[in-house]
């Protein structure tokens, strides 16, 4: 295998949901881009208060049921030292929220409180349906810094990261020990080494068992490639950082993995795509290894029944310090800009951010706290599953690659696009060149350059 000088997944869908599900924002949500900011004077829908005087504030969330139960939690915790706030819960899965947030804020019916996500903030900051929440008390003292930048913009700091996630591969020594291959050494493997080990995997496994699944849906497996070629996926001007050539490298590889039944035939692929988190191959036994973002190995280790273990990325060079991987917000705590109770939604978001209570009830759910504060609190309440995911996020902190330019406006296209064109590859319908070509200019659009 050649590396070209050049160089994913997304905050994945959570449990029960489209494995490799992705935002839907432009195109229902073309109705947001109508959005004007004569509307924010208006409010969002609702009273100001309720009947009992309270400030209301809708909040909304995506996720799993366990989300659900826990996010519950940390709302309870929060109103019984605020009682004169009322949080309103609402939330759904994935595959919808983005169209009923669009559909929403065009509508003048945003929620007060939005979990709100890297691909879009640009896209919903700069149209200026983001409260810039900098002016309403939210303490940023003790969070991360180089993961805070993620959510300040032209329009402010519009987004408080709700917890930081790192690029990984997850494994299920299981599978390797049923085929009695080792589990490989991730300080010093390089993708050579991967495609070699997950080839080894699928020849002494049971029929339908791959050494790896495919990372033709994952925006951060390309980051990853891209920045160990000297690359980034976007420039700090808001365009793409790397040119069709970059992208050829990372489609061609994954025809070497494929040629060497490292990974399942193209179809089977397709089909891992669209299934939810729990019936992944991960989670039912029949890849050794996959690619995810670390928050998601508890969900994970739950849904397979067995433990699981993260592995750093493979290199160019065979050295860990060389994978290039950074910080992720995984999720944001954001706001409308036309609430009408700023100061409780600041008081609210700082709580979820600061808080104790809120780090017992929520713990690493959405990923590792981003207050060392709260992240030192809550250390002897997690569990064993949360406790590998912290060890891993802190053992890297000093082999992290440069911090990432920040997601522009229009990025919420991307991921759909390496999906689509990754697939003309493996069914063999184009070449990485062609398709590598088309991406980028399909990218370009996009991001409007």
């Amino acid at each position: 295998m050649s590396f070209i000088a050049s160089n994913t997944a997304t905050p994945a869908p959570e449990p029960g949901l489209s494995r490799r599900g992705f935002h839907r924002l432009f195109g229902a949500a073309a109705v947001a881009t109508t959005m004007s900011l004569a509307l924010a004077a208006c409010g969002s829908g609702g009273p100001a208060t309720n009947a009992d005087g309270q400030a209301e504030l809708r909040f909304s969330w995506w996720g799993s049921d366990g989300r659900v139960k826990v996010t519950t939690a940390a709302i309870s915790a929060f109103e019984a030292e605020a009682p004169d706030i009322k949080i309103k819960p609402e939330y759904g899965d994935w595959s919808g929220y983005w169209d009923k947030l669009a559909t929403q804020t065009a509508g003048n019916d945003s929620p007060d409180v939005i979990q709100m996500d890297e691909k879009y903030i640009a896209e919903y900051s700069s149209r200026g349906a983001l409260l810039d929440l900098s002016k309403y008390g939210v303490d940023t003292t003790n969070l991360v810094p180089d993961v805070l930048k993620a959510g300040q913009n032209d329009a402010g700091l519009t987004g408080i990261p709700a917890g930081i996630n790192a690029a990984t591969i997850i494994a299920n020594p299981k599978v390797f020990e049923a085929a009695g291959v080792s589990m490989p050494d991730d300080q010093t493997w390089t993708w050579e080494d991967y495609k070699n080990i997950a080839a080894e995997v699928t020849a002494k496994s049971a029929d339908g068992i791959t050494g790896s699944t495919a990372y033709s849906a994952d925006q951060a497996s390309l980051n990853v490639w891209l920045r160990q070629n000297g690359k980034e996926f976007y420039s700090t001007d808001g365009t793409l950082g790397f040119a069709p050539g970059d992208m050829e490298s990372w489609l061609a590889f994954l025809i070497e993995l494929a040629e060497a039944k490292a990974i399942p035939a193209a179809s089977t692929v397709i089909e891992e795509q669209a299934s939810s988190l729990d019936q992944s191959a991960t989670a039912t036994g029949k890849a050794a290894m996959s690619f995810w973002w670390s928050n998601q190995l508890p969900a994970l280790e739950n849904a397979a029944g067995t433990e699981l273990v993260i592995l750093n990325y493979p290199s160019r060079t065979g050295s860990s310090a060389d994978a290039k991987l950074w910080y992720k917000a995984s999720q944001f705590w954001s706001a409308s800009a036309r609430t009408k109770n700023p100061e409780a939604v600041g008081e609210f978001i700082n709580f979820l951010t600061n808080s104790t209570a809120a780090g017992e009830a929520l713990l690493a759910d959405r990923g590792v706290p981003v207050s060392t504060v709260v992240r030192a609190a809550v250390a002897d309440k997690l569990t064993p599953a949360d406790v590998k995911v912290i060890e891993f996020v802190d053992n890297i902190k000093d082999k992290l690659g440069p911090v990432p330019p920040p997601v522009p406006k229009g990025a919420g296209a991307m991921e759909d696009i390496i999906k689509r064109y990754a697939s003309e590859v493996m069914f063999k319908r184009q070449s990485p060149a062609d398709a590598a070509s088309g991406a980028v200019t399909e990218m370009n659009a996009a991001l409007g350059s």
